[in-house]
């Protein structure tokens, strides 16, 4: 029997200027859009090449949590520097090339698994892009 995570809850302030975020800035596909009554509304993007969405959505239902409580969530990608660049094109605030060294983060790419940048998405709630090895 297979488990997939397939949609992780991300609590946003503002469903608007999230979707705007996620959609123009960081490129996910829009899913969808959709209002369920009573103040719901449901917005699901998914980051390019991924089997793992997010939801972020206004009113009851969509989640308990609080704007910006979310963190740790991780992108993987071929080319840290690259996608990186891409980011910062987009106006994403993203934080320097990273690696884990004797327990602390320092400057610079790392080895196999250990590079990083670090951004946030209006509300706060934390993200990390990871390098995969042999992707360069």
């Amino acid at each position: 029997m297979d488990w997939r995570l397939e949609l992780v809850p991300v609590p946003v302030a503002d469903v608007e200027r999230a979707k705007r975020f996620y959609s123009e800035q960081l490129g996910f596909a829009v899913d969808h859009d959709m209002s369920v009554g009573g103040g719901v509304r449901i917005v699901q993007l998914t980051p390019p090449g991924s089997g793992c969405s997010i939801v972020i959505g206004g009113g009851e239902g969509v989640t308990d949590g609080d704007p910006g409580s979310v963190q740790g969530l991780q992108l993987v990608v071929p080319d840290i520097a690259a996608a990186r660049a891409q980011l910062v094109e987009r106006g994403v605030a993203a934080g320097p090339v990273q690696h884990v060294e004797n327990g602390a983060l320092a400057d610079g790419p790392g080895g196999p698994w250990n590079s990083f940048v670090y951004f946030r998405d209006p509300d706060g709630n934390g993200w990390a892009l990871q390098e995969r090895p042999g992707a360069n």
